[in-house]
């Protein structure tokens, strides 16, 4: 019986989360592809999202990532066979590696860039600016970002 009932209330912040993420990355990489970056995928994203041009440690990328270090090991490994990034010694520390965007990973972070400026735009079109606005600071104020 509760079941049913369930079915007719709003959904939860939790699936609400997960269609804004998952609708996202299913907007963000298909146009990706579009664009010739065919070979990502939304895991890919745990990285992509993360990367900076002058590079930054996998324990940083781990982090903000919010993964355990061992997938985001397998995710660097995949990444980096497909041109994406490179592993480069830390000028501030030698025996630390960087992450560091290929030509290939700059390229990605533009485009994808543009391509979530416009999904965001297409939102506050949606809800209107103001609305928008205060979501996306109520949204990083619970996530603590």
């Amino acid at each position: 019986m509760a079941r049913a009932a369930r079915k007719t209330e709003s959904p939860d912040l939790g699936i609400l989360a997960v269609r804004l993420l998952f609708g996202l990355q299913a907007d963000l990489f298909r146009r990706g592809a579009e664009q010739g970056f065919g070979d990502l995928r939304p895991k890919h994203g745990a990285v992509l999202a993360h990367l900076d041009e002058d590079g930054l440690r996998q324990a940083e990328l781990t982090r903000l990532a919010g993964r355990n270090k061992q997938t985001i090991g397998a995710i660097l490994d995949e990444l980096e066979k497909l041109g994406y990034v490179r592993r480069a010694p830390d000028p501030a520390d030698r025996r630390a590696r960087l992450i560091v965007p290929t030509e290939r990973g700059r390229q990605w972070m533009e485009l994808s860039d543009g391509i979530v400026a416009d999904i965001e735009k297409r939102h506050a079109e949606q809800v209107g600016a103001e609305a928008y606005a205060a979501f996306l600071r109520t949204l990083r104020a619970i996530t603590g970002a």
